[in-house]
Order: C-alpha cells, then structure tokens, then sequence
C-alpha cells in the first residue's frame, strides 16, 4: 500500500467536512488550496474562505493563487511533493495542476454523475423535483465534471427536504465516499467507469437571480421544489405589489395545499397569522420570508408588524 500525500483544494463549508474527514482518518495533508480573500459584505471587509479559517485552526500549509499558471506557484505546489490531488468544490484547473501528481487528482461531486454537472448540483436536484441524488468521485480531465468515475453513493430526497438539509448529508455521505476513494488509491485497487454523454443529462446550471426568481404560473410543485431548492441560499425570491409600492420578497419557507379555487394567480390572502398566495392548483402558504433591509422571520411576526392593502399581488 501506498504512503498518500495529499494536497487538498476547496473553498466552501462543504469542503472543510471533506478535509477534517481526511485528516480525522490519519491521512497526511501536505497543503491546502483555497480562494484568495475578497471583501464581502456592506463593510466590505476581508473574509477568509471557510477552508482557509479550518487550515489556519489546523496549522496546515496553506496556498492562496490567484493565478493558477504562475510558475512560483506551481514551484510551490510541486515542492510540496504531493503524489495525490484532492478537490471539493474549488475551480476549473489548468492541465498542469492536475496532471502532476503521480496517482492523479479526484473530485468529490455532489450529484450522481453524469446528471447534474456544474456548479449548483445540490440546489437543482431538488428544484427539478428529484426523488434521489447522491455523491461521485472521479478522476479530473480537461473538461468539467467529465472525468473517469471512481465510485458513487446514492440516497433519496426527503418530500419536502431543503437545499440546506441535503448539504448536510451529502457532507456526511461525501466523506464517507472520500475515504473509500483514497484506501481504494492508495492500496492500488482503484478501478474507473467512463462516462456516458446523452442528450438527456441534466445540468446544474449556475444560480442567478433570473433562475431563482418564482414563476407563480408554473406548478404549486415546481414553486415549491424552486423555494425548497434555494433555501436559505440564496432563496427563492419573487415582487410583492401593494398599490403603488413594490418589494423584493425572498422566501424561505413554505407549504403547498392543493385545491380548487376562483382566485386569480399571484393574489395573496392573508390574515393575523397566515399569508398564501393563489397558484393554478392551488395555494403556496409562506412560511418565512425576508423584506428589503429587514431580517427573516416567520409569518406571523410579519402580519403582526405590516398592514396591506387587499389588493396585494405576487409577481
């Protein structure tokens, strides 16, 4: 069995489950690949990424490039004496990179390849309305999300489970693939699947605000899968119109009834305690939900603090 020297790259919180799993499992993590820091925010003050706060807590070495062709960097990375490559949501790598470990670079991706390639596998599995998705290791090519499988974990989504939910356990589900993929590596057993390309593959498109905005002629269904598949980020997201004024309304929350009615799509009812808003099958009753500048919070504490008129809309 091979000794494993790992470089680790990714970014998001996602990522620091995968790394801490590796590390807990004794495996040797030689350096770390991260996002360069950005301002965010209103103050626009400098944020690490989640997996360099971990490395930085962890004392592991830790390299931050901006430019992945940079020869110093690649003098660095090749320093590090990596034999073996592991990303978890990081970005698209130039050739040099992941070819130069001698057992190559694996991804981690959070779908059941090759359906839902991209950059939000997690958010469309279930705003398209899937009833399973799971996790897939795979060797990385040239291309994204395309290389040779490794092996792939599958689990059903839960009737009414969230994006945020779901990240939590393909976390775990994830891991647990991650460490099956290195001791296959690592004791020379690993075997690879090519994937299949079919005009049938679904896609998980980048979220913007175009794509997360609700449609509120399409399907209770497809609301709610849309609200369940952006909670809480970046959450579904639609207009309030109250006579002449107008607010950009996310919604985290939410529960369908199905049930005829004469009301016309888009209006919304409401009372002290509920507000539900009329689509073509039946009612999307909102939950919790965010105005412009203020915080979330559950309907009933809005209603207590907001007065409409009747003639308020969903658009």
């Amino acid at each position: 069995m091979e000794k494993l020297r790992i470089v680790f790259m990714g970014t998001p919180e996602f990522a620091v489950g995968i790394l801490d799993t590796i590390i807990k499992n004794n495996y040797e993590v030689v350096g770390v690949l991260t996002a360069a820091d950005k301002p965010a925010g209103r103050g626009q003050k400098i944020k690490y990424s989640a997996v360099k706060e971990y490395a930085l807590e962890n004392n592991l070495k830790l390299l931050q490039p901006t430019n992945l062709k940079d020869e110093t960097f690649l003098a660095e990375l090749k320093s590090l004496n990596a034999n073996l490559q592991v990303v978890v949501a990081f970005r698209m790598l130039p050739e040099v990179v992941w070819k130069m470990p001698k057992l190559g670079t694996f991804n981690l991706h959070a779908s059941l390849l090759p359906n839902y390639r991209g950059a939000a596998p997690i958010n469309w599995a279930i705003i398209n309305g899937e009833t399973k998705t799971g996790v897939t290791t795979f060797f990385i090519d040239d291309k994204i999300d395309t290389g040779a499988m490794i092996l792939s974990k599958e689990t059903p989504i839960y009737e009414i489970e969230n994006a945020r939910e779901l990240h939590d356990r393909l976390l775990k589900i994830g891991s647990e693939a991650v460490v099956e993929t290195l001791a296959l590596i690592g004791g020379g057993n690993v075997t690879t699947t090519i994937q299949k390309d079919s005009s049938s593959i679904k896609t998980a498109y980048k979220l913007n605000r175009e794509n997360c905005k609700i449609d509120w002629n399409v399907s209770g269904k497809q609301i709610l899968n849309l609200i369940l598949g952006l909670s809480p980020y970046p959450a579904a997201w639609c207009l309030f119109k109250d006579g002449n004024e107008e607010w950009s309304v996310k919604i985290y929350e939410a529960k369908l009834s199905l049930e005829n009615h004469s009301f016309a799509i888009g209006t919304i009812i409401f009372t002290k305690k509920e507000l539900k808003i009329a689509v073509q099958d039946g009612f999307i009753e909102v939950l919790s939900l965010q105005f412009p500048g203020k915080k979330q919070m559950k309907i009933a504490d809005l209603l207590n603090g907001i007065t409409f008129l009747n003639t308020i809309k969903a658009l």
